[in-house]
C-alpha cells in the first residue's frame, strides 16, 4: 500500500507533538504534585506568623489569621539556638569539603585503565554501600577512635560516601581520553591532571555532591543524639528536636497563676515550633539556587553507566 509522504509527515508530527488533552492532564497532575509538595511548608509559614491562639486552635489553613512575630523575636534572642547554628555551619562546611575531596580522590584511580584490579575494587565498593555494620559497631568505632563527644564524630564518619565516589567516577569516565593523554604528553602528573583539569571540568557533578552533602548534614540529628552528650556541640536539628519533641509542661503541679502563665507559654511554644522549623529550613532553600546551574546536568551525567 502506497501512502502519501505528506500524510506520513503529518502523522509523524502529530505523534511527536502529542495530544493536547494529554498535555493538559499531565500539567494538571504536575501542578497537583507541586501544590502537595509546597503546601506543608506554606502551612508551617502561615502558622508561624499567625496569632498564637489561632495557631494553638489549629484554625489556620489557607492564610494567616492575625499577625504575630513574637516567636521569631524569641528565636533571634536565643543564645543556644545561635550556638547550634554555628555548630551546624562548621559541620556543613567541613563535612562538605571533606566529602567532595574524598569522592574525588576515591573516584580518580578507578578511571585509570592501567590500574590493576580496578574492576574488583569497584565491585568491592558496592558491598559496604548496601550493607553496614549497624549502630553498635559504629558507636564502638567512634569511641575507640576518640571521636566521642567531639565535632569529629559528626564530620569524620561520613567523610567517605561510596555513592558519591561512584557518581564522580562515572562522570570522570565521560571526559575524553584525548584530553588526559594531551596533559600527560605535556608532562603533567596524575595530581596535576586531577586538580588542574579533571576537577575544573567536573563542576556539575561536584555541585551534585555538594548539595547532597549539605542537605544531609544540615538535616542530620541522630548522630548528634548518639555521639554528642554535650549540648554545646549539638547541631541545629538537634536543638530543633529538643524543642519540638522533648519540651513538655505539667500543669497539675503549678498554682492557678503559674498555670495560666504556663498555658500562655504553651500557646506560644506551639507557634514557636513552627517558627523554628521555618528558621532552620530557609538556609537550605536559599542554597539550592546557587547550585541549580550545574545540578541537573551533573545528576543526569553522573547517573549514566560507563
Amino acid at each position: 500500500m502506497i501512502t502519501d509522504p505528506r500524510h506520513a509527515g503529518r502523522r509523524t508530527n502529530a505523534i511527536r507533538q502529542g495530544s493536547r488533552t494529554a498535555d493538559v492532564v499531565f500539567h494538571a497532575l504536575a501542578l497537583l504534585v507541586c501544590l502537595a509538595t509546597l503546601y506543608p511548608f506554606y502551612f508551617v509559614v502561615i502558622m508561624s506568623i499567625s496569632s498564637p491562639m489561632e495557631a494553638a486552635a489549629m484554625n489556620v489553613f489557607w492564610y494567616p489569621k492575625g499577625f504575630y512575630l513574637g516567636s521569631y523575636e524569641l528565636i533571634v534572642g536565643d543564645a543556644k539556638m545561635w550556638r547550634a547554628y554555628g555548630n551546624t555551619i562548621v559541620y556543613v562546611a567541613c563535612g562538605t569539603a571533606l566529602n567532595c575531596l574524598m569522592a574525588v580522590l576515591g573516584a580518580y584511580p578507578l578511571t585509570v585503565r592501567s590500574l590493576a584490579g580496578r574492576k574488583w575494587v569497584v565491585r568491592y565498593l558496592l558491598v559496604p554501600m548496601y550493607f553496614g555494620g549497624g549502630l553498635i559497631p559504629a558507636y564502638l568505632l567512634v569511641n575507640k577512635l576518640g571521636l566521642y563527644d567531639t565535632m569529629g564524630a559528626i564530620i569524620i564518619p561520613g567523610a567517605v560516601g561510596i555513592w558519591n565516589i561512584i557518581l564522580v567516577r562515572t562522570y570522570f569516565a565521560t571526559i575524553p581520553e584525548s584530553l588526559k593523554e594531551s596533559a600527560f604528553v605535556d608532562g603533567a602528573s596524575h595530581w596535576q591532571l586531577l586538580f588542574k583539569i579533571m576537577i575544573p571540568v567536573s563542576k556539575p557533578i561536584m555541585a551534585v555532591i555538594a548539595i547532597y552533602t549539605i542537605v544531609g548534614i544540615w538535616n542530620g540529628w541522630f548522630d548528634a543524639l548518639v555521639y554528642l552528650p554535650n549540648e554545646k556541640l549539638h547541631p541545629l536539628q538537634m536543638y530543633l528536636y529538643r524543642v519540638v519533641v522533648q519540651q513538655t509542661v505539667d500543669l497539675k503541679t503549678l498554682s492557678m497563676e503559674d498555670a495560666r502563665d504556663a498555658a500562655a507559654n504553651m500557646l506560644s511554644n506551639i507557634q514557636l515550633k513552627y517558627s523554628i522549623i521555618v528558621f532552620t529550613t530557609l538556609p537550605v532553600l536559599f542554597t539550592y539556587p546557587f547550585f541549580q546551574k550545574y545540578f541537573v546536568k551533573g545528576a543526569l551525567l553522573g547517573s549514566l553507566k560507563e
